[in-house]
């Protein structure tokens, strides 16, 4: 398997190396020449393997080749940001009216004539490395190692009716649902005479077999005239599915006929008849073409209907008349019972012990029917506990797969992606298994790498994950938004990343390639312990991920961390018990990402960080004991993302002048906080979208300040008991013109709404929740003017009155619980 990342970060450097900054450091160091050299011999390269994503099965001599390529391109780009980094250090020195200070040490990399020299020899060793692998490509492109004898293409057995009911576990009350539901005389939904089921779930997870069971049903049969059975798969070609219909009607074969012939051929056949159609394993999501399938069918009876199997919810919106049934996993109970008829047969002749180490490896599972499968087939007539043992204790994507197991059949899934999209899919595999992963981390991580350019395509490429079930247990707020997800399909990122992408436990002792370039450190308790030296070797990391429960007493893990992987990008150490960072943290110029949440003994941090200009996230969640933000922090000119723990009263204006990039702020357990920043402050952030105040409990006041975020979207309040939004909100509220999303959520000094949401405000706000507001008495009048409002969550308010009747007149979905005042039949 080709590295998914490359032909990403081909492209990606492309574009660097012809970036503005780039181009002005060329000309004054006199590297145009190279520079352009360097271009050429990239196109050259990129143009050849441009349509190579789908690259399944490479030779030896092909892997070595591209292993080489992807190494030298990897450096290339680590050059090109060093590069990039140098010219914007200058930019904020000269902007803070910084004077370049005598070099002491002549041979110091903080000489400019010598960083200037070093960068000079990297690209020099770059383009001659280069040179030999197009040289080695042009020496056997006619062998294996021509891109187009790469490309392997994996097709999906075709499904079928038949099912044999006694193999089947757990899914009688499924099965039960789904006939109920297709039995029902009347579809309030229905288009003309058919309406369309979606069965939507991941792979593997039984939706196949699960419509088989209903297929066969007696009582389908009995209230069907026909059925049909169709396996779609990826190819949504009009006419052949036409044909499938038909075959699966007559047995007959219509290939000859033209389109036309077919088609009028189908309508005679399903004139007059109540039928059931299943088209099973749909990937298509061109609504062009379903609408043109469709058209095709409506001739049948009343009562006809379809039922889609997919594992997208786009292509379930887009076929579906009725709600998809959205197809869970199994229960525990039910599968444990699955597994051990796996892995025992019928007899069901076990030794406890290995009952018990069956249900640690059910548990690896999800309640997906295929894993389970496939790891107790793993173990059939197999009794000795070591083996159970390595199972159990081994990762599903380093377990041998036979074609129709579990990481095979995911894999279809993963083939669809584009190319852009895989290469975000992958480094899931670097977050801890089974960890809520906020969206807002998914984005501000891929951001950090390079894979995405803006929040906007990180929603859409997050959107499309959660829509093709990478994820499973979503948790939505009440404004839509994916609060946490948890991962799934882990096994499956990790065995399509490679080698790129490692996981290490903290005692372990497996050798990891040099060429690893993200890594994922966990453990219980790394106390006393210090970064192996295996590790150390890896000196291009672009991704430490450390996940301890306990982590290191001491400054030096982190000082060896920092001085040993110059080329990180992202940074995440949860959970250090240091006082202080060690002021080598600022040597990590390519830094994107730093998170050090949970380190609660952490006191300061180093002016030192104040260099990591490249720096978008900063994240300091539950750092109790921060006094207060570096002096310099205004040199961080890329900062996107600020969450905020700490002991400050107030937000430092002086220290926040140039973060004008920022868009995303969290105020969280800020204990002696007790007003926002100065009249003016908040006028520094006027590119602010989302902004979260929560657990603040001395905050009295916000600011009129906030007037100036026109472009804040959403404002989050939680648990301020001293905050009084009836003191000075009416003018800065009325400034909040691109409000989409309000949450006042524990907040006992709220009495009624903010007068300042009137108006403008309230006629542009999508989602308002009220929740946990003790003392709330009454919404006002004007709470009709919130006509684009399209939920009101209103919770927990013992106090609130029966509610204005301009309530009645919005169209926004209505949820009123815990308010034993305010008579919900009346707002159903």
């Amino acid at each position: 398997m080709a590295d998914e990342f490359l032909f990403n970060i081909l492209e990606k450097v492309l574009i660097k190396v012809t970036s503005p900054s780039i181009e002005n450091l060329s000309f004054a160091w006199g590297m145009k020449s190279e520079l352009n050299k360097l271009q050429n011999t990239l196109s050259i390269i990129n143009a050849v393997f441009l349509d190579q994503n789908e690259q399944k099965t490479l030779n030896h001599q092909a892997k070595d080749w591209l292993h080489k390529l992807r190494e030298v391109v990897y450096d290339a780009d680590d050059l090109l940001d060093e590069m990039s980094t140098e010219s914007l250090r200058r930019n904020i020195d000269k902007k803070h009216g910084k004077t370049l200070k005598r070099v002491r040490n002549l041979f110091s990399c903080s000489n400019p004539i010598v960083f200037r020299f070093k960068m000079g020899r990297k690209l020099r060793n770059i383009r001659n490395h280069l040179d030999q692998i197009t040289a080695d490509w042009r020496k056997f492109r006619s062998s294996e190692i021509n891109p187009s004898n790469l490309i392997g293409i994996e097709v999906r057995e075709q499904t079928h009716s038949y099912v044999k009911a006694s193999e089947i576990v757990g899914r009688e009350n499924d099965k039960r649902s789904v006939v109920e539901q297709l039995i029902l005389e009347n579809s309030t939904n229905a288009q003309d005479n058919v309406s369309v089921l979606p069965i939507v779930g991941l792979g593997g997870l039984g939706k196949t077999t699960l419509v088989k069971m209903v297929y066969n049903d007696v009582r389908i049969s009995e209230y069907f005239d026909l059925k049909m059975w169709v396996c779609v798969s990826e190819d949504f070609s009009l006419k052949q599915i036409i044909e499938k219909i038909l075959r699966s009607t007559t047995g007959e074969r219509h290939d000859h006929l033209d389109m036309d012939q077919i088609q009028i051929h189908l309508r005679t056949v399903l004139d007059s008849k109540r039928y059931l159609l299943v088209l099973d394993d749909v990937w298509n999501d061109d609504r062009n073409k379903w609408t043109e399938l469709r058209d095709l069918l409506v001739n049948g009876s009343s009562g006809s209907k379809i039922i889609v199997t997919t594992r997208s919810k786009k292509v379930a919106t887009i076929t579906g008349t009725v709600p998809a049934y959205n197809l869970s996993g199994l229960f525990e109970d039910d599968c444990l019972s699955l597994f051990l008829k796996c892995a025992f047969g019928r007899d069901n002749d076990f030794h406890p012990k290995l009952a018990k180490i069956g249900k640690d490896i059910v548990n690896k599972c999800g309640g997906v029917p295929l894993a389970i499968k496939t790891l107790g087939n793993l173990l059939y007539s197999k009794t000795d506990e070591r083996q159970w043992l390595q199972i159990r204790d081994n990762e599903i994507w380093q377990i041998e797969q036979k074609e129709n197991d579990i990481l095979p059949i995911l894999r279809l899934s993963y083939d669809q992606m584009p190319s852009s999209l895989r290469q975000c899919f992958t480094y899931c595999s670097t977050f801890p298994k089974g960890s809520e992963i906020p969206r807002e981390e998914f984005i501000n991580l891929w951001t950090a790498q390079g894979f995405i350019e803006d929040e906007d395509v990180g929603d859409q490429y997050f959107n499309e994950l959660i829509s093709k079930f990478c994820f499973q247990d979503v948790v939505e707020a009440f404004d839509g938004d994916i609060v946490a997800c948890h991962n799934l399909v882990q096994d499956l990122a990790q065995s399509m990343a490679g080698d790129r992408c490692s996981s290490i436990k903290i005692d372990s002792t497996k050798a990891i390639s040099e060429g690893t370039r993200h890594v994922l450190f966990q453990g219980e308790d790394s106390q006393g312990k210090q970064v192996p030296e295996y590790l150390l070797k890896t000196r291009k990391l672009q991704t430490f991920n450390y996940s301890f429960k306990v982590g290191p007493n001491d400054k030096n893990f982190v000082k060896t961390v920092s001085l040993s992987f110059r080329c990180l990008r992202v940074l995440s150490m949860n959970y250090l018990q240091i006082v202080e960072l060690p002021k080598s943290i600022g040597k990590l110029k390519l830094l994107r990402y730093l998170n050090l949440n949970d380190s609660p003994n952490l006191t300061s941090l180093p002016r030192s960080i104040c260099k990591l200009v490249n720096l978008q996230t900063l994240s300091l969640i539950n750092c109790e004991n921060l006094q207060s933000l570096p002096k310099d922090i205004k040199k961080l000119v890329n900062l996107r993302t600020l969450y905020l723990t700490s002991l400050q009263q107030n937000l430092p204006v002086e220290k926040l002048l140039s973060l004008d990039s920022l868009q995303i702020m969290l105020l969280y357990k800020c204990s002696c906080i007790s007003s926002m920043l100065p009249s003016s402050g908040f006028q520094v952030f006027s590119n602010l979208r989302v902004l979260r105040i929560y657990d603040c409990p001395r905050l009295t006041n916000l600011t009129d300040s906030m007037k100036y975020l026109s472009n804040l979207e959403k404002l989050w309040i939680w648990n301020c008991k001293e905050l009084d939004l009836s003191l000075g909100t009416d003018v800065f509220m009325k400034g909040l013109t691109s409000l989409r999303s309000l949450m006042l959520m524990g907040l006992p000094k709220l009495l009624t709404l903010p007068e300042g949401l009137k108006g403008n405000v309230a006629s542009n706000l999508h989602y308002l929740l009220i929740s946990d507001c003790q003392n709330l008495r009454n919404l006002p009048d004007w709470i009709h003017g919130f006509t684009s409002l399209v939920n009101l969550y209103i919770e927990h308010c013992p106090n609130l009155l029966p509610l204005p009747e301009g309530v009645g007149l919005l169209s926004a979905k209505l949820k009123i619980t815990g308010c034993p005042l305010v008579n919900v039949n009346g707002y159903a």
